[in-house]
């Protein structure tokens, strides 16, 4: 059997940003459209997001997961202009997708993302459309989605799966146990963050029940960086991927836009994994930035 390919990029921002109401620019939304305009508009760009996805699609993956982060302050007026972008990336059946902290910006448009990208969240079973977490088979995958995307008062960036999520992960991953399965745990918060203002709160309770039941691949957004982190399991130890913004271009501390491809495949009783990481360069090129075997 040949190996199944899996692409992960996260935290789109699609840009640009489109025009806001000054009704629209209170609260914790002043400040994000202060930092857009000062700041963001300047590295989140629509060309490197577009040559990024160009490069996915000429690798040809057997499916694409996003982590997150389509949009910037959950503006009405930026849901369909993402949802229009993702059906260009794939169709729900090719694509999965869990939200991310700017797509529950605010309360008044929380929903608004699993509004706009129902068929992208339906799950294999019907019991499963609208909630969190969300499983779909696909090859030897098990990609299950979780919902970390919470509105969270200015200046802060947490998030939370909360007690009903986490209980229902907890069945969902016992009644996978017996299946031959990769599983994928796709979500747009790590596991673990040194910011205080930018971790999952409830991100012990979560390692607990993934050391009790394991996955094999956890893939996450979030810190716009390229980042390894290793969680304990039932067994050993599993890596949890982060990947850079996928429109950013370099600046500070944070690389430009990469996306990562995961060959996956059956060896006897076990599972082989090849990460292949691709990035941009200053002439919006794409090349191959590394290659690790996780598993």
């Amino acid at each position: 059997m040949a190996a199944f390919a899996l692409a992960h990029l996260s935290d789109p921002h699609l840009p640009p940003l489109p025009a806001a109401r000054l009704a629209d620019l209170v609260g914790k939304r002043a400040l994000g459209y202060l930092n857009w305009t000062r700041n963001r508009h300047k590295y989140q760009r629509r060309d490197v997001l577009d040559a990024l996805v160009s490069d996915i699609h000429g690798q040809a993956p057997d499916h694409i997961a996003v982590t997150g982060d389509f949009v910037n302050l959950a503006l009405e007026a930026e849901f369909e202009p993402a949802r229009t972008w993702l059906e260009a990336v794939g169709s729900p059946d090719r694509v999965s997708i869990v939200p991310g902290n700017h797509d529950a910006y605010v309360r008044a448009t929380r929903r608004r993302f699993s509004e706009t990208f129902a068929s992208y969240l339906d799950g294999d079973d019907a019991s499963d459309r609208g909630t969190f977490p969300v499983l779909r088979r696909r090859g030897p995958l098990a990609l299950i989605g979780v919902s970390s995307a919470v509105p969270t008062p200015p200046l802060m960036a947490t998030g939370w799966l909360g007690r009903d999520q986490l209980e229902a992960l907890d069945r969902l991953l016992g009644r996978i146990a017996t299946e031959r399965l990769f599983r994928v745990l796709l979500i747009h918060h790590p596991l673990r963050s040194a910011s205080r203002a930018k971790r999952l709160t409830d991100s012990g309770e979560l390692r607990a029940l993934l050391k009790q039941h394991g996955v094999e691949l956890i893939l996450h957004g979030h810190d716009h960086i390229h980042s390894t982190m290793w969680i304990d399991g039932p067994g050993g130890t599993i890596p949890a991927i982060g990947v850079p913004s996928a429109s950013a271009l370099a600046h500070g501390r944070y690389p430009a836009a990469a996306y990562n491809l995961f060959s996956i495949e059956r060896d006897g009783d076990a599972w082989r994994c090849l990460q292949t990481v691709r990035g941009i360069d200053g002439e919006l090129r794409i090349r191959q930035l590394s290659q690790t075997r996780l598993i």
